[in-house]
């Protein structure tokens, strides 16, 4: 019920993140930082999961997937890359625990690794490692990959979905002949997620440029698409890059990289964009359930009754303001 929500024109993002665990998406876990996605949020992934692979597929993209642990000295061969999220890693030092009798557990001091790992906060450096051995010739070219995986970033202040330490996204990587060709793919891609974000999610978004204190880091430029939010503020939908030919050690100039990425949360931008109060007014495509939008407050069973002309009127509105 609205009256269970904290007002919109109060407080947004207490507004946002009442709606949140009211519609019973997801709880916060125990672990700081991190939360637990409940079934109606995940099933709102798993439909946007579905519909971005059958358009990644659809323009030649196969599905891979990588180590979650990655050494330290790829991360420390590609220092540029790195600065951006360096504060946001998290770092795996030992390998084993043992028995104590003070403390009940504890790291066994005698495990350490020899080579300290990472826990993923993005695969380019071990995906482009994986490269070196997969690209022999342009016979090879072009490469494209995309990986469903978790990462971890440790952010300091976090909210349910739109920044965790762990979350659920895709990457993709592809190498090509020529960087004209790396440009092309990267445009493809960026009206893939363009046409998903207007015509799936109905939210209309604006691509773009990013400006240089903004681009990914180590790279020569990185496109985008952002959606504007109900307090005013732009989000990040979804970006491309394109990496400086010496980003990648061990694999020929002539080689050119792109990689876009996109995530969870991506599918909670609806939350911050569409609802009314009181309501997450899912279209139907992206609803987990058969029936009607959620009612904040109402649980997993409280689904009321609502007319097919409202949500159809809803999203073709969107994608008018889009296309104007």
């Amino acid at each position: 019920m609205s009256d269970q929500l904290t007002k919109r024109e109060t407080d947004y993002a207490q507004w946002y993140n009442d709606l949140v665990l009211k519609a019973d998406l997801a709880e916060h876990s125990d672990v700081r930082g991190c939360m637990v996605i409940k079934p109606h949020g995940y099933a709102i992934w798993e439909k946007m999961q579905g519909a971005l692979d059958a358009m990644f597929k659809a323009t030649g993209h196969v599905n891979a997937y990588f180590p979650l642990f990655i050494p330290k000295s790829y991360l420390a061969k590609e220092a540029s890359h790195v600065e951006g999220f360096a504060k946001e890693c998290a770092v795996v030092t030992h390998y084993r625990l043992k028995s104590d009798p003070v403390h009940g557990i504890i790291v066994d001091p005698e495990a350490k690794l020899e080579e300290e790992l990472i826990v993923r906060p993005t695969s380019e450096t071990i995906i482009w490692n994986t490269y070196r051995g997969w690209i022999k010739s342009y016979r090879d070219l072009p490469m494209l990959i995309n990986q469903w995986a978790n990462v971890v970033r440790w952010e300091l202040r976090t909210r349910l979905f739109l920044r965790t330490a762990e979350f659920l996204w895709q990457e993709g990587h592809t190498a090509h002949a020529t960087q004209q060709e790396a440009e092309e793919e990267a445009r493809r891609m960026l009206d893939v997620y363009a046409t998903f974000a207007e015509e799936w999610l109905a939210m209309p978004v604006i691509k773009g440029v990013k400006t240089p204190s903004e681009r990914f880091a180590g790279a020569i430029d990185t496109y985008c698409i952002e959606a504007l939010m109900q307090d005013g503020q732009s989000a990040p939908s979804g970006h491309l890059a394109f990496p400086r030919p010496e980003f990648r050690q061990g694999l020929r100039r002539a080689v050119h990289q792109q990689g876009q990425q996109a995530g969870i949360r991506v599918g909670q931008q609806l939350g911050r964009e569409h609802p009314p109060d009181g309501r997450l007014d899912h279209d139907p495509q992206r609803r987990p359930w058969s029936g009607a939008p959620t009612e904040a407050g109402s649980g997993a069973g409280g689904h009321r009754a609502h007319r097919q002309e409202r949500r159809t009127a809803r999203r073709h509105r969107c994608l008018r303001e889009t296309h104007a």
